[in-house]
């Protein structure tokens, strides 16, 4: 059994969320060095903003509990969940192999955006179980903006947004 740093409420080993007030029971990451991902990740800063087409964008999706990533590239929206069998309409990332049916993210999950100023956000698209940002559940159809580092729970597939920005007029 694992306690709550906030409540104190005893959970199961391997839980990420207290059940009783919702804090994370996982340790997030302090730093991304030990990625190793080539140029660094630059925190977003008012240098890229407003430069319409100005700067290109590389997202990657840390996925905490495998030590895994997940590239997606430039400007775009992306949904994210798992596949299922006679599925009509599929996610563009599939999180079926890193056992999103277990960890409760549904067939059309979320959605992440990458706007021209580089600026990203997550929207819930109605799941079943609810996504988070920093332990906080975001509310559905509301697009929620992210920030380089922040921890994202899917259900309970957590992962860590990092963005590395780069600026296509140097």
């Amino acid at each position: 059994m694992i306690r709550c740093p906030v409540c104190n409420h005893e959970e199961y080993e391997g839980a990420l969320y207290c059940s009783e007030c919702g804090a994370p029971l996982y340790q997030v990451p302090t730093t991304t060095q030990n990625l190793k991902v080539e140029g660094g990740w630059p925190p977003m800063d008012s240098s890229y903003r407003g430069k319409a087409n100005a700067v290109e964008s590389q997202v990657v999706l840390f996925l905490v509990e495998s030590g895994q990533r997940v590239f997606l590239d430039g400007q775009g929206e992306w949904t994210l969940g798992r596949l299922a069998s006679g599925q009509a309409v599929v996610p563009d990332i599939d999180l079926t192999s890193y056992h999103a049916y277990e960890q409760g993210v549904s067939r059309l999950h979320a959605s992440l955006r990458v706007d021209e100023q580089g600026r990203i956000a997550i929207t819930d698209l109605g799941s079943s179980n609810g996504t988070r940002v920093n332990g906080i559940k975001i509310l559905p159809n509301t697009p929620h903006p992210l920030q380089h580092g922040d921890m994202v729970a899917l259900g309970k597939l957590v992962f860590q947004v990092l963005v590395q920005l780069i600026n296509k007029e140097e």
